[in-house]
């Protein structure tokens, strides 16, 4: 049997298109997951600056998702056409965020299985993940790290600061070290005890500091 016999098989026949209640309820369906997502991600983002287009994408990724695998379980060759013609997409978009990848496969994982009829398992398990990432996104502020920068003008200025640092943080470590003619530059990485920044105050006001500065800190950038 040739591979065109395949195709004129009966088989073919057999395949029952997508009704348009079913299409219908599963691009409501995926409406409403995707807008889920998107107000997931819009509390918890962090970033630098924020992007409606990029939230606005999660839900057309959702709806656009179910549609394609509305159409591939509903025909044996536009499935075959599809992954022809996917396998060539390039997309450049730059993602800034690492949760940013997390929200995308989110909305093509959920517009998936909403298609192929796991409708308690899309919301169940959408309902799931967003919950997660409402907890572990929005911690408290002061457990994130924090980067202090210390202009110190010798060595017992700069011993006196990093115990007094110590008392205030609950954890410090050294990240940088500067030694100049005249100056110490410290570059701390703490984690505070709480939101109250006043020892920052009273550390820039003691003897032989020149001034500190505290910037928070995630690892991909500073601000």
């Amino acid at each position: 049997m040739s591979f065109q016999d395949i195709f004129k098989s009966s088989f073919l026949e057999k395949v029952a298109s997508v009704s348009l209640l079913d299409m219908g309820l599963a691009l409501i369906l995926a409406f409403g997951l995707g807008l889920f997502i998107f107000l997931v991600y819009k509390k918890t983002f962090a970033g630098v600056m924020y992007s409606p287009g990029f939230g606005v994408t999660l839900v057309a990724m959702t709806m656009i998702t179910t549609l394609v695998i509305l159409a591939v379980t509903s025909n044996v060759v536009l499935s075959l056409g599809m992954v022809g013609a996917l396998s060539i997409v390039r997309f450049r978009a730059a993602i800034k965020e690492p949760l940013d990848i997390a929200f995308l496969f989110w909305a093509i994982g959920a517009g998936i299985v909403l298609a192929a009829g796991l409708i308690p398992l899309a919301v169940f398990g959408s309902a799931a993940i967003g919950l997660i990432i409402l907890i572990l996104a929005n911690r408290k502020a002061h457990f994130n790290p924090y980067i202090l920068v210390l202009h110190c003008k010798n060595s017992d200025t700069e011993r006196q600061a990093i115990e007094f640092v110590g008392r205030q943080v609950n954890r410090w470590v050294i990240k940088s070290k500067t030694v100049g003619h005249g100056s110490v530059e410290l570059n701390l990485e703490i984690r505070m005890k709480d939101s109250d920044t006043q020892f920052i105050n009273a550390l820039s006001q003691m003897d032989g500091i020149d001034h500190a500065v505290l910037v928070s800190y995630n690892g991909d950038y500073m601000g």
